[in-house]
């Protein structure tokens, strides 16, 4: 590992004016591209203690051994020489966009003497038009069929092409009416080369005019009576507008523009693309990077239009390109795609209207795809294998950990204070086993307290089970005030079963023994089965997560201490920067970013979070939607509904005398006492305010029982 210091350029040395730089290594390859405004400004920045840099950045300037730069007159050409050494060298810690796969494309090979329309993937040529990209090659010839009966352009290979040429007849395209035969000499090449134009302008867009030239020519045919050429028309416009349909209107303005939206998280970012031409959607395709280097959202932005625009010319590059946030070099970035296109380019983030909800159909599709990436990474057997090796040799753990358990604690401001456990097991979600807990041990936000309190809870669990049935038997009651189950409607689970797979505990070698005194009964007031299988806290993880850093961790380890278990490892994830900290470190493990560990703890860590914060959710939701009518014994919401459809508000009830609550049908004098008795004890609710006008409201209307 290098120090910086060992290779930084004399004071004085770089220029304050802007260029390109490349950090190299001791092999003398590139390693990191990047430009600047003022080269002296950036680079002072890399050469700061390492302490203070991001971890990214501290990585690539000790890889470093070099570093050079190249001085250039504007801004604009920082951008164009930054993209084509990105291209040239390809630094390691540089962002690059991955296809997730090869788009194919509608092409027009323009270049040709008889032009073809044909299924395109791969690099672009000079002197070919492309429509697309597409998702799927059938939709790109389902839509070419329905246009060949309007331009029969020609689609056959330049084999099948001679050969037709050769033996005088045309293949059979030519003898059904969807290819205009120039082999045979039917059409002149010009004439053919005006078919395949019509063709471009017609996929370019420019629908309008030539679907209303083709109703003249109908309305023409039919007054002169011929109507058979007036029925072609017909169906050849039909066509056409089947062909359209196929892209719905989604810019009323008949926009061109290309729509660009990022899904990102602290290791990746995945990035949408919508080509539209002519108020539809023409293409779609996606990329997903690892974030090898410290960039923002912008710097992404700026990223990706450097990937999609910086092989393209002339009207390859729309007149709007919309993106949700703009570059940092917003001038020198609209300045090189007006150079590329040849007049003005709009770079902008669309605010209100159509555009707006667009980008928020694309951005949707950024975020399935980042999932969906996530996913796939996730499920492959040898990637969880690979992963769960890369957290024991992290931690120096003496095996995998074959189960894996995440606590998080979730509150608002201190109030309804709730925790999650959730289960990975051979790097696979348990949903069966995730639990919720409520914090009850005291009250406020400490989320380091809570965490003990909820280690201590759950393997406290842990104990007794051992200590009731020898070693794994059937669980007692639960601990109703902790745990609830993640079952639907809030019933417990059935019994997990330990049968199957690594990671599985073991079994019973006879009939588990019985607690003395009453049989187990679950949250659901059934007897589970005795069929000696480990019943829910019975099994104990290899390791804990824990969500946050240090002081989160020294409690969890704290409080197994206490509980005398020593054969659990603990670690700590921290949302800032995804580092891994274990009890009594002064310093984290930082996992490499493409490790496929860190890409598990950050899984079993999110999923732990979302299940806290449903939960957090949940009872804030049912709180608020409490009444003092709850607290009535013996009335049912029939009559609590009665109640306030009678007086209308909780407060008009709270007034009434208790003669006047008899009058409701269907309450005697003593439920109406009891109505009366838990209003009085019941505080009554903070007067609602009025957030633009600072107005307390009166509540006159009715409320919810």
């Amino acid at each position: 590992m290098a120090d910086p210091s060992s290779y930084r350029p004399e004071p004085g040395q770089i220029p304050d004016s802007p260029g390109v730089y490349k950090f190299r290594d001791e092999h003398r390859r590139v390693i990191y591209v990047g430009k600047a405004k003022s080269l002296r400004q950036r680079l002072a920045n890399y050469f700061q203690p390492l302490a203070s840099l991001h971890p990214r950045t501290a990585t690539m300037v000790t890889t470093a051994a070099s570093v050079e730069w190249t001085v250039v007159s504007t801004e604009v050409e920082a951008l164009q020489l930054e993209y084509s050494w990105i291209k040239e060298f390809d630094p390691r810690f540089n962002v690059k966009y991955r296809d997730d796969k090869s788009y194919p494309y509608l092409a027009v090979t323009l270049n040709e003497e008889f032009p073809r329309v044909q299924v395109m993937r791969g690099h672009k040529k000079k002197g070919v038009r492309y429509f697309g990209p597409y998702a799927h090659a059938w939709a790109i010839r389902e839509t070419v069929d329905l246009m060949l009966r309007v331009f029969p352009v020609r689609t056959c290979s330049a084999g099948v092409f001679r050969n037709a040429a050769s033996a005088g007849r045309p293949c059979l395209l030519g003898y059904i009416g969807k290819c205009s035969a120039p082999c045979v000499g039917r059409v002149t090449p010009e004439e053919h080369r005006e078919l395949a134009e019509e063709f471009s302008d017609f996929m370019a867009g420019r629908t309008g005019t030539y679907i209303r030239r083709l109703e003249k020519r109908m309305m023409a045919a039919a007054e002169e009576m011929e109507y058979e050429k007036a029925a072609r028309l017909r169906d050849d416009i039909g066509a056409l507008r089947r062909a359209m349909e196929k892209n719905a209107v989604v810019l009323a303005d008949a926009t061109d523009a290309d729509l660009i939206a990022l899904a990102e998280d602290e290791l990746e970012a995945a990035v949408q693309i919508f080509h539209v031409r002519g108020g539809r959607v023409r293409g779609q395709r996606g990329w997903v990077t690892d974030k090898v280097e410290a960039v923002s959202t912008a710097g992404l932005v700026e990223h990706a239009i450097q990937q999609l625009y910086g092989e393209e010319s002339g009207d390859a590059v729309p007149k709007e390109v919309l993106v949700p946030t703009l570059p940092e070099d917003l001038e020198a970035v609209a300045q090189w795609l007006a150079g590329r296109r040849g007049s003005a380019v709009s770079l902008r983030v669309p605010q209100r209207g159509d555009k707006k909800d667009l980008m928020e159909t694309v951005a949707r599709n950024a975020q399935q795809a980042l999932v969906l990436h996530k996913t796939k990474r996730a499920s492959d057997l040898t990637t969880r294998s690979r992963a769960l090796e890369e957290i024991a040799e992290a931690l120096d753990l003496d095996s995998a950990p074959l189960r894996i358990e995440c606590f998080d604690i979730s509150h608002l401001q201190g109030d309804d204070v709730v925790a999650s456990m959730v289960v990975f097991e051979d790097g696979l979600p348990r949903k069966s086993e995730y639990r919720r807990f409520q914090i009850k041990g005291f009250e406020g936000q400490d989320d380091v307290r809570s965490m003990h309190e909820v280690i201590s809870r759950r393997f406290k669990r842990y104990l007794a089970e051992k200590e009731r049935t020898g070693e794994w038997g059937p669980e007692g009651v639960e601990d109703t005030e902790a745990v609830e189950s993640a079952g639907v409607n809030g019933t417990a689970p059935a019994a997990v079963s330990a049968v199957g797979g690594p990671g599985a505990a073991p079994h019973a070698t006879g009939p588990a023994p019985h607690a003395t005194g009453a049989a187990p009964v679950g949250l659901s007031g059934e007897v589970p089965a005795d069929d000696g299988r480990p019943r829910r806290f019975a099994y104990p993880p290899q390791l804990v997560v824990v969500d946050g850093g240090q002081p989160q961790v020294a409690a969890a380890r704290r409080a197994l201490d206490e509980l005398g278990i020593d054969d659990i490892a603990v670690c700590g994830l921290a949302k800032r920067l995804e580092e891994v900290w274990l009890p009594g470190d002064d310093d984290p493990v930082v996992l490499p970013r493409s490790s496929e560990g860190l890409y598990l703890l950050q899984r079993v860590r999110d999923t732990a979070h979302d299940f806290a914060i449903r939960y957090q959710r949940s009872k804030r939701n049912k709180r608020i939607r409490t009444s003092p009518l709850d607290a009535v014994p013996g009335l049912g919401d029939t009559r609590k509904q009665a109640l306030i459809k009678h007086f209308g508000s909780v407060k008009r009830l709270r007034q009434a005398t208790i003669e006047q609550i008899c009058e409701v049908p269907g309450l005697g004098r003593k439920t109406a006492e009891a109505v009366a008795v838990a209003l009085a004890q019941a505080a009554p609710a903070a007067p609602a305010v009025n957030t633009a006008t600072g107005e307390i409201m009166e509540d006159d209307g009715g409320s919810t029982a």
